[in-house]
């Protein structure tokens, strides 16, 4: 390993050597990680030093097993972790092994994005174990601890409303203020951005489309002549128009419903809508979303969309995309999703539907603080031996390394002269390890508990140039198609009757929102009655009206104690 890497990582691990320490503490059930939580107390057993993870991993990831970065880490704490990663239908296979539980059930879970209804109902249902006492104790976690120390609203953000805390703290301070813009909005306020083949349009003689019948006339001339065998050399007939994900995060087809009035994103509870007048509501019970899946499946019926995209992967997608196959698709950059065709595709602006409308939502303003990225389960017999690893992510130089990857890689072994850490240009990447930054960043990325500080872009790394471009490009292109910056937010909590409450409802509510979703797009919208019907459904059997009602009640609270 590279000296520098040695170096940046042993930067404050106070907490490393705090094995023997904590082993004469006493205290503790070596049975399980719960320890004496109860009463406010750790459990110090330092007796388990192998642990499994399952974790969300990138696509373009290899795993975690030969990462230095991490390997550096768990050499310091004195552990293993056995990495049990996927990219693919990852919050499902997880619910999966929590339900079941004994052998199945790991010692943590990272970068699942779990709400804060999930960490709710799995800490109070004695899956997750309370984090409170280790966290907040400086000889368990100083570098944690010393970050909510001068930081306090960043732990009660995390904090549950029975008072406890069920995972690490994550967050990326990067916003669109590090443009000069007055307001600050995340940079995943808008998770969609789509791209078309330019080339492909100028060949045609056609303009960049601006609104839905456009892109009908564009992507009907994309597959009538063949583009990507024409252009590219492909094999004969492989031109895909149009793909994308369904219901998938920054590569679903959720942006072209802005033409209808509504952008109901990827999930139905987690990107819910509020109103100008404050008011929570669902996207799926809006005439504008009805409306948008029945235009949009005579397109798939036409083979203007990719037929794969209900059962396709995130790999399968770059693949396609990758070799030139598709004409117009969603990501979160060209660069990454384009590969070496990336320089024939321009954004797709949110287009006009056939009453004129674009309306586009956003997700969040700011840069919310989550607990959703790194819990421990009660499996775990030592969980002081794995937050000392995990403390490790809570310095400048080491979340940078785990955000964008190791420095020798992605970043320069040399400082600028402010001191500064600064990552390789796109063409330095590609002459160095074949890939563009975007890609060489995807291939190294640790998903988890991440805490990226605005001040890190100050005094640790810059901001990576394609995230400032990211941002410019929110700043200067896509926030002209928001109307209403108004958005629910992502950290509101639960009280245990409300949890009951989405318990009762929520998943059944989602799967059934979900699948009348992917059956009308793929078969032919609802008829007047099949939507009364719907709509009706969704009240008398799976409770919309109480979810709202718990969803309105924690927002109203939220406000409250702001």
């Amino acid at each position: 390993m590279r000296k520098s890497l040695k170096k940046v990582l042993s930067l404050g691990l106070a907490a490393a050597s705090m094995t023997g320490l904590l082993a004469g503490c006493g205290g503790g059930d070596s049975g399980g990680g719960g320890g004496n939580v109860s009463s406010g107390e750790p459990n110090t057993n330092t007796d388990q030093t192998e642990f499994n993870i399952i974790s969300g991993i990138s696509a373009l990831s290899s795993g975690y097993k030969d990462n230095p970065v991490l390997n550096q880490m768990m050499e310091n704490a004195g552990i293993t972790i056995n990495w049990e990663t996927m990219s693919d239908s990852l919050g499902e296979q997880v619910n999966i092994r929590l339900s079941a539980g004994g052998d199945q059930l790991p010692d943590a879970v990272q970068a699942v994005g779990w709400s804060n209804y999930d960490l709710g109902r799995y800490g109070r249902g004695g899956t997750f174990i309370d984090l409170t006492p280790y966290i907040t104790d400086p000889e368990i976690m100083p570098n944690l601890s010393a970050i909510l120390e001068k930081y306090p609203k960043y732990k009660a953000a995390i904090t549950q409303d029975d008072g406890k805390i069920y995972g690490l703290p994550a967050g990326e301070m990067m916003g669109t203020s590090a443009t000069g813009a007055a307001d600050d909005y995340s940079i995943h306020s808008i998770q969609q951005f789509s791209m078309i083949n330019k080339a492909w349009l100028d060949d045609l003689g056609l303009a960049v489309p601006e609104t839905v019948d456009e892109l009908k006339t564009a992507l009907q001339a994309f597959k009538d002549n063949d583009m990507a065998a024409k252009m590219y050399g492909n094999d004969p007939g492989s031109t895909i128009p149009m793909s994308f994900g369904f219901d998938q995060w920054c590569w679903g087809q959720n942006i072209f419903y802005a033409p209808f009035g509504v952008t109901n994103w990827s999930d139905v509870c987690t990107d819910l809508r509020l109103t100008k007048d404050k008011q929570v509501v669902f996207d799926c019970v809006d005439d504008g979303y009805r409306d948008a899946i029945t235009y949009y499946h005579d397109w798939y019926a036409d083979g203007l969309i990719d037929i794969e995209v209900f059962s396709q992967d995130d790999k399968q997608y770059i693949s396609k995309c990758t070799q030139g196959k598709v004409g117009v698709a969603t990501w979160w950059e060209i660069s990454e999703l384009m590969g070496d065709h990336a320089g024939d595709y321009v954004y797709l602006p949110p287009l006009k539907g056939p009453d004129g409308t674009c309306t586009v939502t956003i997700k969040s303003a700011g840069s919310a603080i989550n607990s959703g990225n790194l819990s421990i389960t009660k499996n775990c017999k030592s969980p002081v031996n794995l937050l000392k690893f995990y403390d490790q992510w809570y310095t400048g130089e080491n979340v940078m390394q785990l955000q964008y990857g190791p420095i020798g890689v992605y970043f320069k072994e040399e400082k600028d002269a402010d001191g500064m850490y600064v990552s390789l240009t796109d063409d330095e990447a590609k002459a160095q390890f074949n890939k563009s930054v975007g890609e060489l960043k995807s291939a190294n990325e640790v998903a988890g508990p991440k805490l990226i500080l605005s001040e890190y872009y100050t005094n640790v790394f810059h901001m990576e140039d394609r995230a400032m471009q990211r941002l410019e490009d929110l700043e200067n292109f896509w926030f002209n198609y928001v109307d209403d910056f108004t958005f629910y937010p992502v950290d509101c909590v639960f009280t245990e009757a409300e949890l009951n409450d989405l318990d009762m409802y929520r998943a059944d509510f989602e799967t059934y929102v979900k699948e009348r979703e992917a059956l009308w797009f793929r078969d032919g919208g609802p008829s007047d009655a099949d939507w009364e019907a719907y709509k009706q459904e969704l009240v008398d059997t799976y409770g919309m009206n109480q979810i709202l009602e718990v969803y309105q009640g924690a927002y109203e609270r939220y406000v409250a104690a702001e």
